[in-house]
C-alpha cells in the first residue's frame, strides 16, 4: 500500500521530499490487516481537512504517535472483514460484520462505504472500527463520499444538535465557501432555513449563492464588529440571526455574537481566523442568547449510533438533490502538498480530495 507518512511535525512549508528524510511524504508500506471488530477498506478517495494540516504540524488537540498518517475521511470497497469482537483468531474473518444505526443492515466483502477516521485517510488502504464506516449510494461517487464526510457530519451537527435549529428561522454561518461552512449552507437551506453566508471574496459569493444562500455578508468590510451586525439586520428585514454556526473565530465571533437575535445560539466549530475570542458573560444574559461548541470526534467515539443516524440522513438528501459537495479539484496522493496547500492558504472553495488510482 501508498500511505503519506508523518515522521515528525512539521507545517505546510516544510513538507518534505523523497530524499528529505523525517519530513512528510508518500511511502511504499505493508499492506493491512483487520482487527476484531474491524473493517479493511481499499481506498479511492480521501478529503483535506482543514485538521489535517493541525495535526501534521503538531497543533491538533489530538496528536497521534510517530510514525502516521494523515487524512479524517476516506471512501472506497471493503476489501476483508475482521472477527467479531472476542474471537481474535484471523481464522474466524467474516464475510459481513452489522453496521450501527438505520437502516438496519450489514457491511460485506465489496461494498461501497465511506469511513471517518482519527487519522490515516490519506493512504490506499486503512482499517476501522465497523461503526465509524457507513454504507454510500450506488450513484455517489467516492469522491463526492470522501467530501462529504467529516464537514458535513460537523456542519449537521452544529446544526440540529448544538444550535437547535427549527425550521424558517434565519442561519448566519461564517466561512461559508470553506469545507464545513459550504455543507452548513446546503444543509441548513435544505432543512428550511434562511441562510446568510459570511464570505470574503466575490468568487466565495459567487459559490455560496450557487449552493443555496439567501443573502451573502461582506467580511472584507471594516469594522466588523460594527459591520456584521448592520448587513445582518439589512439582510433580515431588522432582525437578527437565529442561529451562528462560527469556524473563524477572531473579530468574525465578535461581530457575529452581537448579530444574533433575542433567544439566538451561536456555536463555535473552529478558529481558522487565528484568534481565539472570549465572550462576556453580561452579555449572554442581557440577550437571552446561548454559546455552544462542538467537537464532533467525540461524538463518533460517544454516540456512534446517532452518528449513523445523521449520515444515514445526509444519505437521503444526497440522493434527493437537496444537498451536493462542491469539490474544489482533486490530486493523486502523490501531489498531497499542493492539496494541502490550497487549504493552507485560504484558497480552497469547498473541498479539495486526494485519489489513489485504484482501478
Amino acid at each position: 500500500m501508498k500511505a503519506v507518512m508523518v515522521r515528525s511535525f512539521g507545517s505546510i512549508g516544510s513538507l518534505g521530499s523523497n530524499d528529505s528524510p523525517g519530513l512528510h511524504r508518500v511511502e511504499s508500506c505493508k499492506d493491512l490487516s483487520p482487527g476484531p471488530g474491524e473493517v479493511l477498506i481499499d481506498v479511492h478517495a480521501a478529503a483535506v481537512n482543514y485538521p489535517d494540516l493541525l495535526v501534521m504540524s503538531g497543533r491538533y488537540q489530538i496528536l497521534p504517535p510517530f510514525p502516521f498518517t494523515p487524512g479524517k475521511d476516506a471512501a472506497g470497497v471493503v476489501r476483508a472483514i475482521g472477527p467479531a469482537i472476542g474471537h481474535a483468531n484471523p481464522s474466524e474473518a467474516s464475510s459481513s460484520i452489522s453496521f450501527a444505526g438505520p437502516p438496519s443492515r450489514s457491511v460485506r466483502l465489496g461494498d461501497r462505504v465511506v469511513v471517518q477516521l482519527e487519522h490515516g485517510g490519506y493512504a490506499s488502504q486503512v482499517c476501522a472500527p465497523s461503526a465509524w464506516v457507513h454504507p454510500i449510494p450506488d450513484a455517489m461517487s467516492f469522491v463526492d463520499a470522501a467530501a462529504m464526510g467529516l464537514v458535513y457530519q460537523t456542519a449537521y451537527f452544529a446544526l440540529v444538535d448544538r444550535g437547535q435549529f427549527r425550521r424558517n428561522e434565519t442561519v448566519l454561518v461564517t466561512g461559508a465557501a470553506g469545507g464545513v461552512g459550504l455543507a452548513a449552507v446546503q444543509i441548513a437551506k435544505g432543512l428550511g432555513a434562511r441562510v446568510l453566508a459570511a464570505v470574503n471574496t466575490p468568487l466565495q459569493a459567487d459559490v455560496v449563492r450557487q449552493h443555496g444562500a439567501d443573502a451573502v455578508i461582506d467580511l472584507a468590510q471594516p469594522d466588523l464588529r460594527e459591520s456584521l451586525r448592520k448587513q445582518v439586520y439589512s439582510a433580515n428585514a431588522g432582525h437578527g440571526a437565529d442561529v451562528v454556526l462560527d469556524t473563524l473565530g477572531g473579530d468574525v465571533f465578535d461581530g457575529a455574537l452581537r448579530a444574533l437575535a433575542w433567544c439566538g445560539r451561536i456555536v463555535v466549530i473552529g478558529f481558522a481566523a487565528g484568534r481565539i475570542p472570549e465572550i462576556k458573560a453580561n452579555y449572554l444574559l442581557v440577550k437571552n442568547i446561548t454559546a455552544s461548541g462542538l467537537q464532533w470526534s467525540d461524538y463518533r467515539e460517544r454516540t456512534p449510533d446517532r452518528v449513523a443516524e445523521v449520515q444515514h440522513e445526509l444519505m437521503q438528501l444526497y440522493t434527493r438533490g437537496v444537498i451536493r459537495p462542491h469539490v474544489m479539484q482533486a490530486f493523486p496522493l502523490e501531489q498531497f502538498e499542493q492539496a494541502l496547500g490550497l487549504v493552507s492558504t485560504g484558497q480552497a472553495v469547498g473541498k479539495v480530495v486526494l485519489t489513489m488510482g485504484q482501478p
